[in-house]
């Protein structure tokens, strides 16, 4: 009867151990997959959530794949002369079936908006398109098997001339109506437009010339950080008083006696290789974009940065 208890302890220690193991993503989630337009493809908060699930998380293995397109809508819609004329806006429809074949995720994040409404005001056949588009693509992330679908608010947009009163008005209803997803069809939706557009508002009554992105679109890195810690918050870390990314990763590292400053080195230059070597496999119809690496040159650089970044992981920063 010895081994029969044993086993049985056994059995409840592994149980222990899954319960109480910390995770950010359900439970054997391993590949986390961002679609996006050009805010993700830059890939600034997509390196920033990663380095800090990483640093934070040190015992999980997640594979981050980031195959945000410059220009893309998932509303289909494109402007008659945009980018001068030389291509109309790439199409999620026309890729999806790949990404998602050749990524085969269980988590997915996704950012539309920005370029959906055409930087035009609220028409109603162009809000339809990307609520539709929205819907289509809930949909087709449940068809694949995804665990968790979490949609992301679109960033805030900052007119030259009419500041968050121009297309941000756009982005507004397109956020309220995304938001309203959560009650309507129990959709999981991280808001990152609202408080993107409060900390402009606040920053201003002190600071009328700030700006979060250099032409009202595409944020720079505090611009990225407030996504990337609007994201974090909703997977429930303790980052909302983290004023830039900076300071979250000093927290990080001294809470975990670790060099999070450098995970956030690595994982940047490995996001860098990564998401044009995903553009490359997946195929795209958007010109003018880098080339990336044959997928098997761009495994092997990100085998030998995993190698950097878990030495990092493993060793502890000298106290004082």
């Amino acid at each position: 009867m010895k081994w029969v208890l044993c086993a049985v302890w056994l059995l409840i220690g592994l149980l222990l151990t899954e319960i109480t193991t910390a995770r950010p993503f359900p439970r054997r989630a391993q590949r986390i997959l961002f679609l996006g337009n050009s805010i993700t493809y830059a890939g600034t908060y997509v390196a920033d959530i990663e380095a800090y699930l990483v640093a934070k998380y040190p015992k999980q293995a997640y594979e981050f794949i980031n195959v945000g397109l410059p220009s893309e809508t998932v509303s289909g819609l494109s402007e008659p002369n945009h980018a001068n004329g030389r291509f109309p806006r790439p199409d999620l429809h026309e890729r999806l079936d790949r990404v998602l074949a050749q990524t085969r995720p269980d988590v997915v994040f996704a950012c539309y908006g920005m370029n959906d409404g055409i930087y035009l005001p609220l028409d109603e056949s162009r809000f339809r398109a990307y609520r539709e588009g929205m819907k289509w693509l809930h949909s087709e992330l449940k068809k694949v098997g995804a665990r968790q679908i979490v949609f992301l608010t679109p960033p805030v947009h900052d007119d030259p001339q009419l500041g968050l009163n121009g297309y941000n008005r756009t982005l507004d209803r397109y956020s309220e109506w995304l938001l309203a997803q959560k009650d309507t069809l129990a959709w999981e939706v991280a808001d990152v437009h609202f408080p993107m557009v409060r900390f402009l508002e606040n920053r201003r009554q002190t600071d009328p010339g700030f700006k979060l992105a250099a032409d009202g679109v595409h944020p720079g890195e505090l611009g990225h950080w407030l996504m990337a810690r609007a994201v974090l918050g909703y997977l429930g870390e303790k980052v909302t008083d983290e004023p830039t990314a900076q300071a979250a990763f000093e927290a990080v590292g001294l809470a975990k006696n670790v060099r999070a400053d450098e995970i956030r080195r690595l994982v940047g230059q490995r996001q860098g290789v990564m998401k044009d070597a995903w553009l490359r496999a997946t195929g795209h119809k958007r010109p003018e974009m880098a080339v990336g690496k044959p997928m098997p040159e761009a495994r092997a650089q990100y085998d030998t940065l995993e190698r950097q970044i878990r030495a990092v992981v493993q060793e502890k920063k000298g106290r004082p």
